[in-house]
């Protein structure tokens, strides 16, 4: 097996991170307001990279409820005309087809979504995709690689930001809640944790594999 291609990593997942900025916590009554998206890659000696990156802004769907505190937060307008937001349903056909092709040049077999909480973005964008009929969600429905739970065990911490600063990533406040801003950041982190891990010799699964091959061999005796 080699380890050098992103599809023997995963078991055949191709990892999209994901950011979306929303009028609030719940998935069916919120809306979906951005939408930042990373694609990644690796290289010859099997480290991982952030690639290809793509955002949209998203008209809010009729009789959406917009949380007060959760616009305070992310400070969007979601009406400002220079915005210059797409209907829902056009901005998830953008994605979801970003996101294919991420996975058919990776020659993965499925879309995980990896996100900083990815439970929140995953459910919101299930959400969206249900609202506009969308019947092709290229994620898996219910894996997903969560940063802030990975970021727990490598650093100690499971703030964006505080995890950012023991794995040495610059991070701007000032820039934080844009999605497409807060996916590179996460793409960055999660790679750095990836790479760490190989970096302790904890991937390719070398003793693992070993283990098994030789477990094999004795059964055929």
């Amino acid at each position: 097996m080699s380890t050098h291609h992103l599809s023997d990593r995963f078991r055949g997942f191709c990892p999209v991170v994901v950011d979306v900025e929303t009028s609030g916590l719940d998935p069916k009554k919120n809306a979906l307001l951005e939408v930042g998206v990373v694609t990644l890659k690796m290289d010859e000696h099997g480290l991982l990279h952030p690639d290809t990156e793509a955002s949209w802004h998203v008209e809010p769907f009729a009789h959406a409820v917009f949380d007060e505190e959760a616009m305070r937060i992310t400070g969007i307008n979601p009406f400002h005309p220079f915005r210059f937001a797409i209907p829902e349903s056009e901005a998830m056909e953008q994605f979801f087809n970003f996101v294919n092709q991420a996975k058919k040049q990776s020659k993965c077999t499925r879309a995980v979504l990896v996100g900083q909480n990815a439970w929140f973005d995953l459910h919101m964008v299930q959400a969206a995709a249900t609202r506009v009929g969308h019947k092709k969600n290229p994620f898996h429905p219910f894996t997903c690689f969560d940063t802030a739970t990975l970021s727990g065990l490598v650093y100690g911490h499971t703030v964006l930001s505080k995890a950012l600063g023991h794995a040495g990533i610059d991070y701007d406040s000032e820039q934080a809640h844009s999605a497409l801003y807060d996916a590179r950041v996460t793409a960055n982190l999660f790679c750095t944790i990836v790479n760490r891990w190989k970096d302790f010799g904890g991937w390719p699964l070398k003793g693992l594999n070993e283990t098994h091959e030789a477990e094999a061999d004795d059964q055929n005796l």
